[in-house]
């Protein structure tokens, strides 16, 4: 072995093995569907890695766990809301409530281990770079004991999401109302509506689905409803058709749950069908195309359909915009709900609550028993726990005309800070998930970048981060996300930047993610030695007395064997070159 003398003397040296992985320690803020996928692949793509993932919550989930207000579900089919590579075929539903979706999650990190990583109820504070130390120390609160405490990591990454910080609307006594306050972002659950006399405030995604849930027990439902939206068919609803059925869901029989769980091949054409449906949407998002306006000619109808027996309330939410800028929300049953002679929809606006009801702008008071506010959340970016970088800019600060970010994933003068659902990482259309396992896959072959290159840091060139926005703003010029409407893809207003979804369709991000393009990051070395990824001119089994030295040929076959044999369907090659295929596509 080389003397730590000669190594000394020679600063090109590294005193490493060239195979030797740097141990690295991560933070993680976060254990929703990214946290959990976080917990699953960094491990498997990063070695000697101290992983801890922090959650505000008791329970792992995020957005499955607090959200429980009556009717939460997935507007997705089921079979495609879950991951690539842990299928379920025993969903029991073709669009799944909230309870059995967090029950699917809950089941993939126990089979993981993804728990032993977490730690719940742990609030994140703020986050500062250490450029001394080249090292991210995050300030941690623990929420059942009130202790506050420091962590240090050499990466941070984030999962959070864009629909996480729910607040208040900000209407004129509020704070005096005396009756049953609710969020949906925050349901009580000891809550009983029936016979009750309730307001609904929003006509987003969760107020679609609460309105239908308890209409047909409340004594009257008035619903608020300020802004215009497309309530259009079920996401990948051809199944529906193909059965006949005309109620918005349906579930699966016992013996088609069987089928899947005997024959796995059965199941994963019945998958990829359904899949392939919902990832050939990305057309009507372009303007002026076919498709977007047959879209909007096949909306208005419906709507009108089902809304015939008060035509005035479809005269109220149909939009002058088309559909898709801003997200479409298929809303089973609710119009149908709204034409009930209970259910007051109410176009006026809001001008104060009192402590007994709502006052509208044209100055009626309707008193009612509970006020439910299903009005969103902060899309902004800017108020999650603060996060300081170089320079000690803080991220909001940074992105206060804006986020700017490289492919969604992470931002200059921010080193070894990693995203997931950061801004422009959502999908207007086709499968948000897929995206997600990319984005956990790619920030894995970052670290272990890290770790085998004898790199102290890496963060993406401005130039990069620029190239990205600049195309983010150019190729939504041509979408319909950029036309004029109130929605959570912008920051700014009607007009503002579309700073929350990929510039592109679901399948362009899966290709852009599948690996990193090296050249657009900057790097500092942990000696300042770039050529320290070459070592010390040993590998770990030149010091491993026991190690195998040959390992290099455990990969043999046959010359007799025929090519493709060899290749692509037996063995380790065949297991590559799937791999290979699935991944480029071809």
């Amino acid at each position: 072995m080389p003397s730590a003398a000669h190594v000394a003397s020679n600063p090109i040296i590294s005193a490493r093995s060239i195979d030797t992985a740097r141990p690295l320690k991560v933070i993680y803020v976060g254990a929703g569907i990214s946290g959990i996928l976080a917990a699953i692949r960094l491990p498997q793509q990063v070695r000697n890695l101290d992983l801890v993932i922090y959650d505000k919550n008791e329970e792992l989930g995020g957005t499955w766990f607090e959200n429980k207000y009556p009717g939460v579900a997935c507007d997705i089919p089921a079979h495609c809301y879950q991951l690539s590579f842990e299928a379920n075929p025993a969903w029991s539903s073709y669009y799944a409530k909230g309870p059995e979706i967090l029950e699917y999650w809950k089941r993939v990190a126990n089979k993981y281990g993804a728990r032993k990583y977490m730690r719940l109820a742990h609030k994140a504070l703020e986050a500062r770079w250490d450029e001394k130390a080249s090292k991210w120390t995050v300030k941690i609160e623990n929420l059942q004991t009130g202790e506050v405490f420091t962590d240090s990591a050499d990466a941070l990454m984030t999962g959070v999401g864009a629909l996480n910080e729910w607040r208040w609307p900000g209407i004129p006594g509020i704070e005096e109302y005396q009756g049953k306050l609710l969020h949906s972002a925050a349901w009580d659950e000891t809550f009983e509506y029936k016979d009750k006399k309730v307001a609904v405030i929003g006509a987003g995604s969760s107020g679609i689905q609460i309105v239908p849930h308890i209409q047909p027990e409340v004594e009257r439902l008035d619903h608020y409803v300020r802004g215009r939206t497309w309530i259009a068919t079920t996401f990948a609803a051809d199944e529906l058709k193909k059965r006949n059925d005309t109620s918005s869901n349906f579930d699966f029989t016992p013996e088609e749950i069987n089928a899947w769980q005997q024959d796995p091949e059965l199941y994963l054409s019945y998958r990829k069908r359904i899949e392939a449906e919902l990832q050939s949407g990305h057309i009507i998002t372009q303007r002026g195309s076919t498709a977007q306006k047959e879209a909007r000619e096949i909306f208005t109808r419906l709507m009108k359909e089902r809304l015939a027996k008060k035509p005035e309330v479809a005269e109220h939410l149909l939009p002058d915009f088309p559909p898709l800028c801003k997200r479409l929300t298929p809303g089973p049953g609710y119009l149908e709900a709204l034409t009930r002679e209970n259910v007051d929809v109410i176009p006026a606006g809001i001008s104060h609550i009192t402590t007994t009801g709502i006052v509208t702008s044209d100055g009626t008071h309707r008193e009612v028993d509970a006020i439910v506010c299903a009005t969103g959340f902060d899309t902004s970016f800017q108020n999650r726990f603060p996060v300081y970088g170089l320079n000690d800019i803080k991220l909001g600060q940074k992105w206060q005309s804006g986020p700017s970010t490289y492919l969604s994933i992470t931002t200059d003068g921010f080193p070894n800070f990693f995203m997931s659902l950061g801004p422009n990482s959502a999908v207007g259309a086709g499968n948000l998930l897929m995206l997600l396992e990319r984005e956990a896959e790619y920030t894995g072959q970052c670290l272990a970048k890290m770790q085998y290159e004898n790199i102290l840091t890496m963060m993406p060139s401005t130039r990069a981060v620029n190239n990205f926005t600049d195309f983010c703003d150019a190729y939504f010029a041509g979408t319909v996300f950029s036309e004029e409407c109130s929605s959570w893809y912008k920051s700014g207003g009607k007009n503002g930047r579309v700073s929350a979804l990929w510039p592109g369709s679901s399948l362009h991000a899966i290709r852009a993610l599948e690996r990193p393009r090296w050249e657009d990051f900057e790097y500092e070395y942990v000696d300042g030695n770039p050529w320290g990824w070459f070592g010390d001119g040993w590998s770990e089994r030149d010091r491993d007395n026991a190690a195998d030295k040959t390992y290099y040929l455990d990969g043999q076959r046959m010359l007799d064997q025929p090519l493709l044999e060899r290749v692509g369907l037996n063995g380790p090659e065949g297991d590559l070159a799937r791999t290979a295929v699935n991944r480029n596509g071809r």
